[in-house]
């Protein structure tokens, strides 16, 4: 059974325009491939609450997405390694 889930992502500034736009294509694909993407929400470059890896701003973007419970785990590994990624958080929205 599908559950929806909703991931925040927090990409360093610094990788350039053009990178941030892969990471995010490359996020989507991965959702797709294992489940139904909904919503992409890019909110663009904010700055942090505190600073994380010597930087003072994050590009975030946050993706409402339907999955098998066993995906979110697969997705955060993905995350974890992939270049650029700052923070993430994946959550339930049903379970605020």
């Amino acid at each position: 059974m599908a559950r929806k889930y909703e991931a925040m992502v927090i990409l360093n500034p610094a990788l350039g325009e053009d990178a941030i736009n892969a990471t995010i294509e490359k996020v989507k694909g991965l959702v797709e491939a294992s489940g139904t993407l909904e919503q992409v929400d890019v909110w663009g470059r904010k700055r942090l609450s505190y600073e994380i890896d010597d930087q003072k701003e994050g590009f975030y973007f946050l993706i409402n997405f339907s999955a098998e419970a066993d995906f979110p785990k697969e997705f955060e590994r993905v995350l974890k390694i992939t270049e650029g990624v700052m923070r993430y958080l994946v959550i339930r929205p049903d379970e605020k």
